[in-house]
């Protein structure tokens, strides 16, 4: 991609040299989980490097964000596997651009002490830039619900999502995501087994690229998570 700069934010591909600062970033975002690795970094440029974005500072340099994705033929997989499945442990080795039309999602990170800076919206932006110059049809992704966590006990994770697509409770990300365009597709479990927040469960959401979508691309969507101005 070519880089963008808005307010002394700097959006452009990863590049080797910011390995190190990505490590730290999910050490700072995820600290009691394992942080991508320098072999998996490498192999993300290696299989597709422009799906693989930064936010830098200009001013200091120092990374505040990134965004890693790969194409996948949604097909060929099985609607409920786990991260590791659709990401090939996290190497994207799976990233099959001849037969794939989506884009699939497998991390956004924003440096927790630079909230509310406009971050994760430029990241997400950079993503239906990659999309839309390369005819993609979608971006898909499974988002975490990082708030479940606190209403396991009263609401299935199901009836989580239903709420906050209404706007009646708010999830950290999944609410976010919403903001950004994003539907709900279903939910589906041990996506993540191991996190805390989550319990594992998350939201397949989907952003379709109104250039090359067709009305079929959003049918069979679960009536349950339809935005209430969808009717």
């Amino acid at each position: 991609m070519s880089e963008a700069r808005t307010r002394g934010l700097l959006v452009r591909n990863l590049r080797p040299a910011d390995f190190a600062a990505v490590i730290e970033l999910c050490r700072r975002v995820y600290p009691e989980s394992r942080p991508w690795t320098v072999v998996q970094l490498a192999s993300h440029l290696e299989v597709f490097p422009e799906g693989q974005f930064v936010v830098e500072e200009e001013r200091g340099g120092a990374i505040l964000g990134m965004a890693s994705s790969l194409i996948v033929r949604w097909d060929d997989y099985d609607f409920h596997a786990e991260w590791r499945e659709w990401t090939a442990a996290g190497l994207f080795t799976n990233h099959d651009p001849a037969n794939g039309r989506t884009l699939l999602g497998a991390e956004v990170m924003v440096d927790p002490a630079v909230q509310r800076r406009g971050i994760g919206q430029r990241l997400y932006a950079a993503r239906r830039e990659l999309v839309r110059r390369s005819g993609l049809r979608r971006i898909r992704a499974g988002a975490r619900l990082r708030g479940y966590h606190r209403h396991a006990a009263e609401l299935t994770p199901e009836r989580y999502v239903e709420r906050i697509v209404r706007g009646e409770l708010r999830d950290p990300t999944l609410s976010f995501q919403l903001r950004e365009g994003f539907d709900v597709v279903a939910v589906i479990h041990g996506y993540l087994r191991n996190d805390p927040e989550s319990l594992g469960y998350a939201a397949v959401i989907e952003w379709l690229n109104p250039e090359v979508a067709r009305p079929e691309d959003s049918a069979g969507r679960d009536p349950r998570f339809r935005r209430p101005e969808a009717g």
